[in-house]
């Protein structure tokens, strides 16, 4: 399944991003790309960096989301992309997946939240999983790659392929955070044994990179540093070597489960 991670830099104004978005979903269909998945807020821009929330219109948000569902069904493609996602429930940092017909699929909400995300969302519950083309996928966004909770719960559900969105940027170079925040992909990778790709705006210096981590942490692919486009990965599911055995059987004892996992890597 080739999948595709498109990065750009995201505004305040919806009118602007859709033009991004529609561009990359027409791009990526032409690469056969089968699922293509954009950053955190790609649709609205990530607020306060990007916008601001009283910028953020409801209505302009459906009508957007629509539009893109409709791309997705004549491309025959699967779209995630980031969104603020009103609700009578609340407002939540979200990743909306529409499948290939153009039909919603479902939201995963992001479920870290501090500071401004504390400020702006309500906390999700939905664990943001879903299959493709018989592959489970997660999805998880920005600040949830701190906590290796959220993964394990992908490992039990049998997830193999991992989605992370982020807005995680700073206005001047920053190496030592996008070690740290790749360490944390190779990581959740390793530990889960399950590929990760990781997607970021490009709107100031990224400090999360645009890339693809394998089961064992290796880093197969990486967008560059501040420049919009799609980097894409041919994802087929790896066969179990006696390494990544060796983490299936501990995994699954440390958490006790009963049987083994029988996914592969």
């Amino acid at each position: 399944m080739r999948i595709g991670l498109y990065q750009f830099a995201g505004t305040n104004r919806i009118s602007e991003n859709m033009k991004h978005i529609c561009r990359a979903i027409k791009g990526a269909a032409e690469q056969s790309v089968r699922l293509l998945v954009f950053q955190e807020c790609a649709l609205c821009g990530y607020p306060p960096i990007e916008t601001s929330m009283e910028e953020i219109r409801p209505e302009e948000v459906e009508t957007a989301l629509r539009r893109i569902g409709e791309l997705a069904r004549q491309t025959h493609m699967f779209v995630a992309v980031g969104t603020v996602r009103f609700s009578e429930n609340g407002r939540y940092n979200s990743l909306a997946l529409f499948g290939e017909n153009g039909s919603l699929l479902g939201f995963y909400d992001k479920r870290a939240l501090w500071g401004w995300d504390e400020e702006h969302f309500t906390r999700g519950e939905n664990p943001g999983i879903f299959e493709v083309d018989g592959i489970r996928i997660g999805f998880r966004i920005c600040f949830d790659v701190r906590f290796p909770e959220l993964f394990r719960q992908l490992y039990r559900e049998r997830a193999e392929l991992c989605f992370v969105a982020f807005s995680d940027t700073s206005k001047e170079p920053d190496p030592v955070r996008r070690n740290i925040i790749s360490a944390h992909l190779i990581t959740r990778a390793v530990e889960n044994v399950m590929t990760v790709a990781s997607v970021n705006t490009t709107s100031a210096w990224q400090t999360a990179p645009t890339a693809v981590f394998d089961c064992n942490g290796r880093m197969l692919k990486e967008a560059e540093n501040g420049r919009e486009g799609l980097l894409t990965y041919d994802y087929v599911t790896p066969q179990t070597t006696f390494g990544t055995k060796g983490r299936l059987v501990n995994n699954d004892f440390f958490l006790g489960e009963q049987g083994g996992n029988g996914k592969l890597c």
